[in-house]
């Protein structure tokens, strides 16, 4: 017995040993996790949690950063419904523990290892899951679970119970983006977490279980059986009476989905732009944009960004009218150059009914490409079967036709002097097409890439007056192969000058203007001027805009060549100020000299020669703007992207047209052009800003300097004589014209010195006819000779002479 007694008494001991060492090592190993667990700084951050706003110049709102839809409400504002089916479903003994229910979670742990897994987790520590899922985690390990615990102790002695419960119904997460007890209420009954009737609320609480799972839309049967159980636990803790359970039990779930429209704001693309900048920002700052309610003060203008999105509205609607009848008739001749005549004519036609009976493997070809097709063929069905089971679907099928032929269109305007953008749409609607044309779509920019091609060509020297010959280029690449860039309008077989091939966008000058810059110093140019981020592929037609770029980096270049030279990352938002209103950051950008103010201005001129009397002759016709612009149309091949983008003193828009898929594109030519396609939506913008006094009209780009021009105002018969019999090519700036029967020698020079005014044109394809009088624009150079010799088609009579004059190139 002795002997009994002392091996008892040290097995007993070996054990209070063990167990004071497992002790030990717990306590070791909770005091190494509880530094790594949420302070109570973060959990005072965590209750007062609020989203980040994002305003526009003017303080009006355009957007909430959370992380989901949510609304915050106090305790009063919820029916005494939810608490009570919360607290008999999930925590019983709520207002009993201080944080961890040890009787629970031991029962728990019992049944979990019977083989009947069973939560033990207060509503404490759901909350701790919930707020803090990254530092906490939900994986099923003794590590997690002791996080949990710690930091749902630390809980309970910084919050009331009351505080715990309305923390914890402001921030459990529901499905379909939404958070919290009242925006669920909104979403699944139409009404405020206050009006909850017993059986709405036990739906609710039911779904905390598995919100998918439960989910009373999708699964409704699941939901009911789950939303009595919690019916029951109410009944058991009584809260509802057995009559009232009864009632209750079997009545329909009665719910009435009810999605919350995101508040998009005026400007939804841009905001969806911001939210990207602000995550790197705030990652790099140690801010939270969706918890530390941070005021996000933008460079929108809400007059700007209205006129511009009224811009896009209009007239991308007038080009949808015009796409959809083009493409409903077999003839592709071009209807008219009014878009009037289009609107009459879309009531009466089935849109791009052509063009999907001209090309059914291109149908066949978008269909295979949906989920839809995907999907069936994954589930063992044949292409055939698909596709005929597809096409006899005409819900699917209308949907494919309008979503393939739908035009898109982004636009963006910025202040050149200060970098600010002012304007930003998308596309034609966000919640229809949530890509961004602005900052995400990658477009060939064609002919807009041109002024930095020529940039190039003035910052190595090059004249504006250097003559290239308008003929056939063939210029061969380092592979062997050989480039013979073309135009539209043919080669007219004349001396043409680096000036007259920016405005009238000759692809041959310009290639040849190209091959004597040199690639490298074009690409570096336009890697200074704001093509910064887009890969630029080092072959010759890059000089005609074939490496897709963002539209935000072409007007980025267009307001640095309006900056005279001086490059300014584009800004987008002003400063960040915290809840408190102190401000925490403010973005500003240094101007760099990337281009010498020579060429700037220079540029800037020849550009106004693209509005004045080449491809963008439309933006002053039909919007009757007076004001001193600048800019440059561009289209690309088969009318898939048109480009415009215009410049002033004060503002700097442009504009992309096309379809989200490049298979389909406009069909005339006249309307694929961005001469008239893009324009009319910057030129409806600048119509409208101008009209309103949102920009100065007055305001002036500075003019080249250059030699006082020779006046020769009425030369003799004798000069004529000799200018004529010797063939002279006249020099830049000089026209000669009739007037009253005789000869005149006029300088138009391009500074402006010397006012011009068009004469009443004889034909649309003799633009270079002036009489003096009062319009600023340059005569181009002519080659004259005598009356009665053969001469270019496209040339005037003028007094025994014959004046060649420029094609009217586009």
């Amino acid at each position: 017995m002795r002997r009994l007694w002392r091996y008892a008494f040290i097995l007993s001991g070996v054990c209070l040993i063990a167990l004071l060492a497992v002790s030990i090592v717990v306590a070791s190993y909770i005091a190494k996790i509880v530094p790594t667990t949420p302070s109570v700084e973060a959990l005072l951050n965590a209750r007062s949690a609020q989203p980040s706003i994002l305003v526009s110049a003017d303080g009006t709102h355009l957007a909430t950063f959370s992380r989901g839809q949510q609304q915050q409400i106090n305790l009063d504002h919820v029916s005494p419904f939810v608490l009570e089916a919360l607290i008999a479903t999930e925590d019983h003994r709520f207002y009993a523990h201080r944080g961890v229910d040890v009787s629970r979670t031991l029962s728990a742990i019992v049944h979990t290892l019977r083989g009947d897994a069973q939560g033990g987790s207060t509503i404490t520590q759901q909350l701790v899951r919930n707020l803090f899922p990254e530092q906490i985690g939900r994986s099923r390990t003794m590590d997690r679970k002791l996080r949990e615990i710690i930091t749902a102790v630390k809980i309970e002695k910084t919050y009331t119970k009351d505080e715990i419960l309305e923390t914890y119904l402001n921030s459990v997460p529901f499905l379909y983006n939404v958070i919290g007890i009242e925006m669920a209420a909104r979403t699944y009954f139409d009404k405020s977490a206050a009006d909850l009737d017993a059986a709405e609320s036990a739906t609710l609480i039911g779904m905390l279980k598995g919100t998918s799972y439960y989910n009373p839309v999708i699964n409704p049967e699941r939901a009911q059986r789950r939303r009595n159980v919690v019916l029951a636990q109410m009944l058991k803790h009584g809260s509802l009476s057995a009559d009232e359970f009864a009632a209750l039990r079997d009545q329909p779930l009665q719910v009435r989905l009810t999605r919350q429209s995101d508040p998009f704001g005026v400007a939804p693309h841009f905001a969806a732009y911001i939210r990207r900048q602000l995550i790197e920002w705030a990652d790099a700052n140690d801010y939270n944009i969706y918890a530390d309610g941070l005021i996000i003060e933008s460079t929108i203008d809400d007059r700007l960004q209205q006129a511009a999105t009224e811009a896009v509205e209009r007239q991308s609607q007038v080009l949808q009218d015009i796409a959809d009848v083009e493409w409903a008739r077999s003839s592709s001749r071009l209807i008219s150059q009014t878009p009037a005549a289009y609107g009459a004519m879309r009531k009466k036609i089935e849109p791009f009914s052509y063009f999907w009976t001209a090309q059914p493997d291109l149908l066949d070809a978008f269909m295979r490409e949906s989920p839809d097709y995907k999907k069936a063929v994954a589930a063992g069905q044949s292409d055939k079967e698909a596709l005929a089971k597809l096409k006899d679907n005409e819900l699917f099928m209308s949907r494919l036709r309008d979503m393939k032929t739908r035009l898109e269109a982004g636009f963006v305007a910025m202040d050149p002097n200060s970098g600010e953008v002012k304007a930003w749409i998308g596309s034609r609607s966000f919640e229809r097409d949530q890509f961004d044309h602005v900052a995400q779509a990658e477009r060939q920019p064609g002919s807009t890439f041109k002024p930095i091609v020529y940039g190039a060509a003035l910052e190595q020297g090059l004249k504006p007056d250097r003559i290239y010959p308008d003929g056939q280029v063939e210029i061969r690449a380092p592979d062997g192969s050989v480039w013979r860039p073309t135009d539209m309008s043919g080669f007219s077989g004349r001396m043409m000058s680096m000036r007259e091939g920016l405005i009238y966008s000759k692809n041959t000058i310009t290639a040849q203007v190209m091959q004597e810059v040199g690639l490298p110093n074009v690409i570096r140019l336009a890697r200074d001027v704001g093509v910064s981020a887009s890969r630029l592929d080092p072959v010759p037609s890059l000089s005609l805009g074939t490496s897709p770029v963002t539209l935000l980096e072409m007007v980025s270049a267009y307001s640095t060549i309006a900056r005279v030279g001086q490059y300014r990352e584009p800004v987008t938002i002003r400063k960040i100020t915290d809840r408190d209103g102190n401000v925490v950051a403010e973005f500003n950008t240094e101007a760099r000299r990337v281009m010498s103010e020579e060429t700037a201005v220079e540029l800037i001129d020849m550009m106004r020669g693209v509005v004045r009397q080449g491809t963008a002759t439309e933006v002053r016709s039909r919007f009757n703007i007076v004001a001193d612009i600048a800019g440059k149309t561009g289209t690309t091949q088969n009318n898939t992207d048109g480009w415009f983008i215009m410049m002033h003193p004060d503002m700097v828009a442009g504009a992309w047209v096309g379809f989200n898929d490049s298979r389909v594109t406009m069909r005339s030519d006249y309307w694929g052009q961005g001469g008239h396609n893009a324009l009319l939506l910057v030129g409806d913008f600048f119509r409208d800003t101008l009209k309103a006094k949102r920009i100065n009209v007055k305001a002036k780009f500075p003019q080249p300097k250059r030699p006082p021009p020779l006046m020769v105002k009425t030369p003799s018969d004798d000069w004529v004589n000799k200018v004529t019999e010797n063939m002279e090519l006249i020099p830049p700036g000089y026209g000669l014209i009739q007037r009253d029967g005789a000869a005149t020698l006029l300088v138009a020079p391009d500074d402006g010195t010397q006012a011009v005014e068009r004469a009443p044109a004889p034909g649309a394809d003799e633009p270079g006819r002036y009489l003096s009088g009062i319009d600023p624009e340059p005569v181009p150079a002519l080659r004259t000779e005598t009356s009665g010799s053969s001469h270019n088609a496209g040339s005037a009579q003028s007094g025994g002479v014959d004046v060649a004059i420029p094609d009217a190139i586009h």
